[in-house]
């Protein structure tokens, strides 16, 4: 049982019984609203279809109330909601087919891109099985780079900023549009080169676009403005002391970085070189949400993280103002800075790594490089949130579902690009095969020893620390991709 059910179903009974006013400020239930306003919104919209199938789950003091009547409400509304999504992979899917009919939808790469999006194992099991609406909000997204990608400039902005004021994780890519936007829509025309043509900068344009950012942002937070309770808001948004990492490391440089200083707390106990009285038991470990001082490395700030994100995003930025590339340009640098934001961001969900599989899954379908970058991506960052689903019942659920999407997305893809180069090289092939065993020990193996009791974290930390690995590898290669492509660009216009 999920406990995203009673967050919702909190949420729920607070947009539908209190008043606007109380919204940010009730804390009956430990799951506090955190959600920016617009979200607020649909769930004090879908709190009206609630009330006929149990009115009993609107009762804000009815703390971890639930019944079928419940659980079905809430499970279809998720079913419901995904109505956005299909429309979007369809928009995503008539661009990648280069704006033709939507009946050639089943010509290859734009049925494989279909399927990648819709059949998506990550956002299946965190919807479906675990219980979120991202499947709506990713609905969203995607609409967005489809409109941005059809040169409906207008559209696109307007529903990424409708997008930020429902789930403001979405920040995290907001470089990328900003960027493109600005370079593609206000600046109406470039020199032979493809540089810069500043003569054709748009005031009118850079206005529409401020137009929008201003509205959407009046109708979002203005009543709290108003109220004077814009820094509640604000508080509930980005609640900096739950801790760096969350219970269960996001397998990103953190997490290496916990781990590492672990492994170095250990060896100073060994050699006697740290006094066991100073050094807290479990900390990192021990699956709370809350700040922990790391031992022998540096503890790390909010301010620090920024500092990181900021600086791993700025390549990909540069290389979008500078050297834009098109729609195509636009998708790696929104991957870029998805991924950059989950290597460095503070208290990381591991579910975020969807943010990056989506958006690249378009480029996947396109070149044999972005696909061979996917599929290690993909099955990587799928294969970390298996600790979502953790009773014994979802254990041949989640890995039959992982099994059959990993392997449609290797042989489509490999088929797709048979006359090229092969997708994944020896090394990354031993490393994805890897995840078999680790698999087995954690699920199988190391319940039936007694280290059980004494080290629960093990499974996670192990999952973590070996996924994080991949994804990293996966994020510094479609770096470096990006890079020299941009490299022979400019070479070839000199």
């Amino acid at each position: 049982y999920s406990t995203d059910f009673e967050v919702h179903r909190n949420w729920l009974a607070i947009t539908h019984n209190l008043p606007l006013s109380q919204w940010y400020y009730e804390a009956t239930s430990e799951w506090t609203l955190d959600y920016p306003p617009f979200f607020a919104w649909f769930e004090y919209a879908l709190s009206h279809v609630a009330k006929y199938f149990d009115p009993k789950m609107l009762v804000i003091e009815n703390l971890n109330y639930t019944s079928r009547a419940t659980i079905f409400f809430q499970r279809f509304s998720v079913i419901f909601t995904d109505i956005l999504f299909i429309y979007a992979v369809r928009e995503c899917c008539r661009w990648v087919n280069g704006k033709r009919a939507a009946k050639d939808i089943l010509e290859k790469p734009t049925f494989i891109l279909a399927v990648l999006l819709l059949w998506n194992f990550g956002l299946l099991i965190v919807d479906h099985i675990h219980f979120q609406y991202n499947g709506f909000l990713f609905g969203l997204m995607l609409l967005s780079v489809a409109r941005l990608c059809q040169k409906r400039y207008l559209e696109g902005a307007l529903l990424f900023a409708v997008l930020l004021h429902f789930k403001h994780i979405y920040i995290y890519v907001a470089p990328a549009y900003g960027i493109y936007l600005l370079r593609s829509y206000c600046f109406t025309a470039n020199n032979a080169d493809g540089s810069l043509k500043w003569r054709s900068f748009s005031l009118l344009h850079v206005t529409l676009l401020g137009l929008i950012v201003c509205l959407v942002s009046a109708l979002s937070l203005g009543p709290f403005i108003v109220l004077g309770q814009l820094p509640q808001v604000i508080s509930r948004l980005f609640p900096f002391k739950r801790g760096l990492c969350h219970a269960y490391w996001a397998p990103n440089f953190w997490a290496l970085y916990n781990a590492l200083d672990k492994a170095l707390t250990i060896f100073g106990l060994k050699c006697n070189l740290l006094d066991p009285a100073k050094i807290p038991k479990a900390s990192m470990t021990g699956g709370l949400v809350q700040e922990f001082q790391h031992t022998v490395l540096p503890s790390v700030t909010p301010l620090a993280t920024l500092i990181c994100t900021f600086i791993a995003i700025l390549p990909s930025v540069f290389c979008l103002w500078f050297k834009p590339q098109g729609p195509r340009g636009f998708l790696q640098c929104l991957v870029l800075c998805a991924l950059s934001s989950f290597m460095f961001g503070w208290h990381v969900h591991e579910k975020a790594i969807l943010l990056a599989i989506l958006p690249l899954s378009l480029l996947s379908v396109q070149r044999a490089k972005d696909a061979g970058i996917y599929l290690i991506l993909t099955t990587t960052g799928h294969f970390s949130l298996f600790p979502l689903l953790f009773t014994p019942a979802e254990l041949p659920i989640k890995i039959l579902l992982m099994l059959l999407f990993t392997v449609y997305s290797f042989s489509s893809l490999k088929s797709l690009f048979r006359r090229e180069r092969p997708l994944l090289n020896w090394l990354e092939t031993i490393y994805l095969i890897q995840l078999v065993p680790l698999e087995i020990f954690c699920e199988i193996i190391f319940p039936l020893t007694p280290w059980k009791r004494h080290f629960p974290f093990v499974p996670l930390l192990l999952t973590s620390v070996y996924c994080a690995l991949g994804v990293t590898y996966a994020w510094l290669k479609l770096y470096v991709s990006v890079l020299t492509e941009r490299i022979s660009v400019r070479q070839k216009t000199e």
